[in-house]
């Protein structure tokens, strides 16, 4: 039973909102972003990376930081970039990319669904990423990056999103310098508000498809209010945390592809026999990339040729949800046993690339130094569900959503 809570949305004003929104600040780094607003002094990067309004040498974890990122958020609210909404609305936020549509109801989700596992998690956070979210909400007072969650779909939410977009005018309406869509309605009747939080209170879960740190770091700060407000009420915006929440139908998960940067002291004939022993292999004569149709099948570029990789059967428990997971069966077959990579998110030799970068990009990286690159079939939103049900974790790297939510269209001010 998810609480869905209608929220006082401080957001940009209708003829800022394509110059506000901004990629999420863990999509690029400090001089990315530097380079990115050069010519806009709006970007709510100012405010989710505010160390590029600083020295160029300055720690991004500095206290400075943080109170630049404070004083950017409420400079642009005094100016009146951006302004705050007089009463409690939900919101629909549309994107749409290649011709493919998603559409969610932006809220406020409870902490305590967080905790009691309401909201279900499908991945391990790391300390020293949460307590730079737990400093930047702390610092702004607010939630300045939407959580992106999921929910098994429910046809009457449908109904309700479809006949609003249908027959009310979005506040925002644009496309990015990417050329995705990003499109903004304000629900503000009131009968339907609690029509769709009650028919959220009939869904069993909601799941965190991107932002596990941003999630942990909202209810952490949440936590740390309630401890400073010992007569909390429960009711308190402290309580609850920034969230869109789309239905599971609409989303589709990118491949996540890999490249290493040596067979770790093996010739080419020595590592493709050694990978025989678990997958069937076979040269892939058309032109152009082997992209996998379907699971359990991988695309592999080895001196300057791709093959066909097929895990054979017993090579993975097909009753496990994190084990038959392509990601898992690379993994646990071929990265670690042949080419040493016990831990991939320690190891140096290999990197991920997600697949809106195409598979020319593996290519490329082998090309250029890299010795061999494997493409992979998605993780689907079903596996994502299975893992997190069973309470499992995926491994690293598992999923890329595309679109990014983008920042700075919604804040949600935690007094």
């Amino acid at each position: 039973m998810p609480i869905i809570k209608p929220f006082k949305a401080v957001r940009p004003t209708e003829k800022l909102a394509d110059k506000v929104a901004a990629l999420p600040y863990d999509v690029m780094n400090s001089e990315e972003a530097r380079e990115l607003v050069k010519d806009n002094p709006y970007s709510f990067l100012h405010v989710d990376k505010a160390e590029i309004d600083l020295d160029e040498n300055i720690n991004i974890y500095d206290k400075k930081v943080y109170e630049r990122a404070r004083e950017n958020l409420y400079s642009m609210i005094e100016k009146k970039t951006m302004i705050e909404d007089n009463r409690p609305y939900l919101y629909i936020y549309r994107q749409i990319m290649n011709n493919k549509v998603q559409t969610g109801i932006v809220g406020c989700a409870a902490i305590n669904d967080y905790i009691n596992n309401v909201i279900k998690k499908h991945e391990h956070t790391r300390a020293e990423k949460e307590q730079d979210r737990i400093n930047h909400v702390d610092y702004c007072n607010a939630n300045t990056g939407p959580i992106f969650l999921t929910y098994k779909h429910k046809d009457e939410i449908d109904n309700i999103i479809k006949d609003w977009t249908q027959n009310n005018k979005p506040v925002y309406d644009f496309e990015a310098e990417d050329g995705i869509s990003h499109i903004v309605w304000v629900i503000d009747n009131e009968e339907k508000i609690k029509k769709i939080t009650s028919l959220f209170k009939e869904i069993d879960y909601l799941y965190i498809a991107d932002g596990h740190h941003r999630c942990a770091s909202a209810v952490k700060v949440g936590l740390k209010r309630r401890e400073q407000n010992k007569d909390y009420k429960g009711n308190e915006e402290f309580n609850f945390f920034l969230a869109v929440m789309f239905p599971d139908k609409e989303l589709s998960v990118m491949d996540y592809n890999r490249v290493v940067k040596d067979l770790n002291g093996l010739s080419s004939d020595e590592f493709i026999n050694k990978v025989r022993d678990k997958f069937e292999i076979s040269s892939y004569e058309e032109e152009g990339q082997f992209r996998p149709s379907k699971k359990h099948t991988f695309g592999m570029f080895l001196d300057n040729r791709w093959y066909k990789l097929t895990a054979k059967e017993g090579i993975f428990d097909e009753k496990d949800p994190v084990d038959r997971l392509d990601v898992s069966i690379l993994q646990n077959n071929l990265l670690h046993p042949i080419l040493g990579i016990q831990d991939p998110r320690k190891d140096n030799r290999i990197d991920f690339i997600g697949g809106i970068r195409g598979l020319k990009e593996l290519e490329r990286r082998v090309n250029k130094g890299m010795k061999v690159a494997f493409s992979m079939y998605p993780t689907t939103i079903d596996d994502l569900m299975a893992i997190a049900d069973a309470g499992k974790v995926m491994p690293p790297k598992s999923t890329w959503f595309e679109p990014k939510l983008r920042s700075g269209l919604f804040i949600h001010k935690l007094d």
